[in-house]
Order: C-alpha cells, then sequence, then structure tokens
C-alpha cells in the first residue's frame, strides 16, 4: 500500500503512513533554547534537521516541500551527569494538526471543510485529559517509570502504550 493511497482505520478515512508503522530519526543538530517563565513553567524552542536512520523506500513519503504541522506533549526526564550535560529522554504523543502540500496556499486546517487548528488542539487535549483522568495510580507509575534517562547514543523503542480511549480526529 502506497503512503498517497487512501487508507481507513476505524471508519475514518486517512493517507500517509500506515496505522502501526514505525520511524526512527536522529536530530544530528538539534538546539535547543529554552526561558523559564513562571516558577515551574517554561516556554521552549528545538530547531533541526532529523534524518532518518534507515533510508526511505523508493517512492514513500510525501513529496519534496510538504509541510507537516504538529501537537506534542510530552514528559522530559533529565538526569544531570556533570556541571554541563544532562541525559534527557522524552516520551509522549504527537498529534496530526495539519499538512501543507507544495502547491497549497496554506496547512489543511485552514480550509473550511476541515476542522481548525483550534478544534484540533482542544480536541487532542480533550482526548489526553480524558485518557489521563481514566488512568489509576499504578498505571501512572508504570506509565513514568518504564522510560529513564539514558545516554543518547540508546535508542531504544518506547513500550506498548495503552489505546487511546478516544477516537482521534485523523485529516485526510
Amino acid at each position: 500500500m502506497s503512503y498517497d493511497e487512501i487508507k481507513e482505520f476505524r471508519g475514518r478515512k486517512y493517507s500517509g503512513m500506515r496505522i502501526g508503522a514505525v520511524h526512527r530519526w536522529s536530530y544530528p543538530d538539534g538546539r535547543w533554547w529554552e526561558r523559564k517563565i513562571t516558577p515551574n513553567r517554561w516556554e521552549f524552542t528545538f530547531t533541526s534537521t532529523k534524518e532518518r536512520l534507515r533510508h526511505a523506500p523508493e517512492g514513500s513519503g510525501a513529496k519534496p516541500g510538504t509541510e507537516y504541522h504538529w501537537l506534542i506533549i510530552a514528559d522530559q526526564r533529565v538526569k544531570k551527569l556533570d556541571e554541563d550535560r544532562y541525559s534527557t529522554v522524552m516520551f509522549g504523543r504527537k498529534f496530526k494538526v495539519g499538512h501543507r502540500r507544495p502547491t497549497w496556499r496554506g496547512f489543511s486546517y485552514i480550509y473550511p471543510e476541515q476542522p481548525s487548528y483550534k478544534e484540533l488542539v482542544i480536541s487532542y487535549l480533550r482526548e489526553v485529559i480524558e485518557e489521563l483522568e481514566g488512568m489509576d495510580e499504578e498505571e501512572i507509575a508504570e506509565y513514568i517509570g518504564r522510560f529513564q534517562p539514558t545516554l543518547p547514543t540508546e535508542m531504544r523503542a518506547p513500550p506498548p502504550l495503552k489505546l487511546l480511549k478516544r477516537e482521534s480526529c485523523i485529516s485526510p
């Protein structure tokens, strides 16, 4: 099944990578900038060129120039190694907010027949809140405990997570 073929998941049509497929990326030139704005809140920006760890199959994936907009909700755990270095692990969810094909004037959420940026983000945040509210303390401890800060050279597959109780909005 090709990347651009229309697929179906739980009664909803979508295109792109098939459900269950995995990507592994390297961020060799990653730069993280952060600023503390309250005692418990920071804002951050991460920039990098991401690279596949394995070459893409011939003819797969989006065309060059295609853009994606993701909402990332993640936990970050760090362990101080010395005065200047920390090992870091981030784990969480990545939600597709929109995409923009090279010939489009904007992202998919600006078009009237698509959910708006605001609608999508609120829906995803509600989904995460509902999932968290449905977990007991043991499930939360198990989820958080599976991820430990390691040296960046380690590449471990994340442990399986429970399927979301609520259907995600999937943009075609």
